[in-house]
């Protein structure tokens, strides 16, 4: 298990942040509860528990006055820690401020070897040295830095050591257990100054880097990225973490901000989960307009998509029993179908239901013996379906229902003719052609902003007005 990126899921799930405020209300909102926190804080021990284990003990030597006996030389080395233990930790949220790890109950079990000298005798021997009811108290602030990505820093540190038990054994031990308790206090504050330096080393060198080196959007494809841009610094409440983020489409080579700005979502207040996304239609709004704008909602349909046991063929032979004039202008000619929206498809969510009506123009093409196509009409189609969406692995996917089309003939160069002698051929290429090559993109999906080797479990799906919510239980490993 790599250690930072076990660290990072104190923070949370959803750190792969970045950049700018440009849209007043977040396009995704990732929300942390106490059940996600806890889980994050047991996986965040096992690596700090290495870290503090750590700890350096370096020999020490001095003399002590035993009364009647006098000076008595001693020296304290090779210390190793054997056992180290936090049993006890928890994480509170500190609304407006932050986190705070505690932890309780902690103990240290440590050998070493130690020597005396006293007048013209020698002696030496083992001791075993126990640490017990170690408590430290870390505060954790949650920031963005000029960038927009998350930062995490210990705004505060103590740590406390409440009982010493040392024992040693071989040689004159009982001249050196005359000053046990001298021994053990300097142990104890060695001890309780690294303690701190130490976490906040965890945070520093483990945790924050990894931070800054996360990618702060998750590419689509050649054309299209997702930014999930950190809008602000985490929002900590009594009951959860919720971190805002930008959640915008955007094309990698040509930016420009879209048309349209999220509508504000109102949460319900879910925390029987460990971690929920509001995920806005803003988010699948703008993939609409950024594939829309780059001219990439086009599909070509010809005849060797057709089936031939269909009735109508793609060819001027087959629909000129629907339209005489087509074969007539062009006998016996392949033909195709361009199929495109002149309008960004927009989703819309409500509670219980998300709906899309995307216009399509379908153009008719003849194809001329030289391979030029000439045009024969021109079709405007006003569609409604209804999308399903949800979650597989770590990827919101979905899935779209033809409910209806409306089909007006928007042009033609073969004459007029009436549009519902098409209405059997045009359902058929848009349900078993052109929506089948929808469903294959839209269940590929988009990612969520999610930490690698996160896996999602008890998903739960609900539609509100203007979002989808998603709540999960998370895994790591």
């Amino acid at each position: 298990m790599a250690p930072g990126y076990t660290l990072t899921l104190i923070l949370s799930f959803s750190v792969v942040l970045q950049a700018t405020t440009d849209a007043v209300n977040p396009g995704l909102v990732v929300r942390i509860t106490q059940d996600g926190l806890d889980y994050a804080r047991q996986q965040g021990m096992i690596v700090l528990q290495q870290k503090l284990s750590t700890i350096h003990l370096p020999d020490y030597s001095g003399s002590y006055d035993v009364g009647v006996l006098g000076n008595v030389e001693y020296n304290i080395n090779s210390m190793v820690i054997t056992n180290f233990q936090l049993p006890n930790s928890q994480v509170t949220l500190l609304p407006n401020v932050g986190l705070k790890l505690s932890i309780s109950g902690a103990y240290i079990e440590i050998h070493g070897k130690w020597g005396v000298r006293y007048l013209f005798i020698s002696s030496d021997g083992d001791f075993e040295l126990k640490v017990l009811g170690i408590s430290i108290s870390v505060g954790l602030s949650l920031e963005s830095d000029g960038s927009g990505r998350p930062t995490i820093s210990t705004s505060d540190c103590s740590a406390h050591i409440s009982d010493m038990q040392v024992h040693f054994s071989g040689g004159l031990d009982w001249l050196i257990n005359l000053f046990d308790d001298v021994i053990a206090s300097s142990l104890r504050d060695n001890l309780q100054n690294q303690i701190c330096p130490l976490v906040a080393d965890a945070v520093n060198t483990q945790l924050e880097p990894v931070l800054r080196s996360l990618p702060v959007t998750s590419k689509i494809d050649d054309m299209a990225a997702i930014d999930y841009s950190l809008t602000g610094p985490p929002t900590v409440t009594a009951d959860s973490l919720d971190v805002q983020l930008k959640g915008e489409f955007f094309e990698q080579s040509h930016r420009s901000p879209p048309p349209f700005s999220p509508q504000p979502m109102s949460i319900p207040d879910e925390h029987s989960l460990m971690v929920y996304f509001a995920v806005s239609d803003y988010l699948f709004n703008t993939a609409a307009f950024v594939y829309q704008s780059a001219g990439k909602l086009i599909f070509n349909v010809t005849d060797d998509m057709i089936p031939k046991d269909f009735p109508v063929q793609l060819n001027t032979s087959s629909f000129g029993k629907l339209i005489p004039q087509i074969s007539k202008m062009y006998p016996n000619m392949p033909m195709k179908l361009k199929i495109s929206s002149p309008a960004a498809p927009f989703l819309a969510m409500e509670p219980g239901n998300v709906t899309i009506s995307p216009v399509l123009d379908i153009q008719a093409y003849a194809i001329l013996p030289n391979s030029s196509v000439a045009p024969l009409f021109l079709l405007n189609l006003s569609t409604n379906a209804v999308a399903k969406v949800g979650v597989n692995s770590s990827r919101i996917v979905g899935y779209l229902e033809l409910s209806s089309i409306k089909i007006d003939l928007e042009k033609s160069e073969v004459g007029p003719f009436p549009v519902g002698i098409l209405n059997i051929a045009v359902n058929y290429y848009i349900s078993h052609i052109l929506l089948p090559k929808v469903n294959e993109i839209l269940k590929n999906g988009y990612p969520l902003p999610l930490l690698d080797h996160i896996q999602l479990s008890n998903v739960m799906v609900k539609l509100q007005e203007h979002y989808i919510l998603l709540g999960a239980d998370v895994k790591y490993g």
